[in-house]
């Protein structure tokens, strides 16, 4: 796998229906926040938020990462499901920063890039305890694995868009060395395409946008090599 370019531009129309993602997931769940979130060295920012009553997170926002404290956190350093069903009620999350927006329960998984590299998180939070059932992780599993085939076919258009541009390089190059026109190195005759040696004036006049490569005509290379043998 070529080297991923994690800074690729998420098209509109994938964005659109990631919106419909979050927008579906609060719906279903009856909750007020469904977010995915992007990693951006050494950020995380909310890219999509859902357009949901109650939701206190809005697109672009944005924290240092790591050492924030913030549940996102743990999802991506463990590339595992975190859930916490009571912020309040557990020591180690008492004190996070999403428990100052009363966002005190939280279900997130991680995002990969098709190299494994963290993306981001697609996670639901609520304002009361919540246990989340079964039927909420499946849900996040399929939108989240959904997520993960967007950035793949994402990420295959940028090989072949580079695949191509190679290609089209290349062609180009091959282009420029079938325009080379030969040209003898001694006395400067130019050889056509039906291997006639005619003087450069000749030439050049009738192909003026013609370059030139060196070779040798058979008068020069008699009189010049004269042991040389052509096969």
């Amino acid at each position: 796998m070529s080297e991923l370019n994690t800074d690729f531009n998420i098209p509109a129309d994938v964005q659109d229906n990631w919106q419909e993602i979050v927008n579906i997931l609060v719906k279903i769940l009856d909750l007020p926040t469904a977010l995915i979130m992007r990693y951006l060295d050494p950020h995380i920012e909310v890219f999509v938020s859902s357009e949901s009553e109650g939701n206190p997170y809005h697109p672009g926002e944005r924290e240092i990462l790591f050492g924030s404290g913030l549940y996102c956190e743990t999802v991506i350093k463990t590339q595992n499901k975190l859930q916490v069903p009571d912020a309040l009620a557990d020591p180690d999350w008492e004190n996070n920063p999403d428990v100052k927006l009363n966002m005190i329960s939280y279900f997130g998984f991680p995002i990969l890039y098709p190299d494994k590299k963290p993306f981001g998180t697609l996670c639901v939070l609520d304002n009361h305890p919540n246990n989340y059932s079964a039927t909420a992780e499946k849900l996040l599993i399929q939108f989240r694995n959904l997520i993960e085939s967007h950035l793949s076919m994402i990420y295959m258009n940028q090989v072949l868009n580079e695949t191509n541009k190679e290609l089209t390089d290349y062609i180009a190059e091959l282009q420029a060395l079938r325009g080379l026109v030969p040209i003898c190195s001694s006395c400067k005759n130019i050889r056509d395409a039906e291997n006639n040696w005619h003087p450069v004036e000749h030439y050049i006049l009738r192909n003026p946008k013609a370059e030139f490569s060196h070779s040798i005509c058979p008068k020069c290379r008699k009189e010049l090599y004269p042991n040389f043998k052509k096969e």
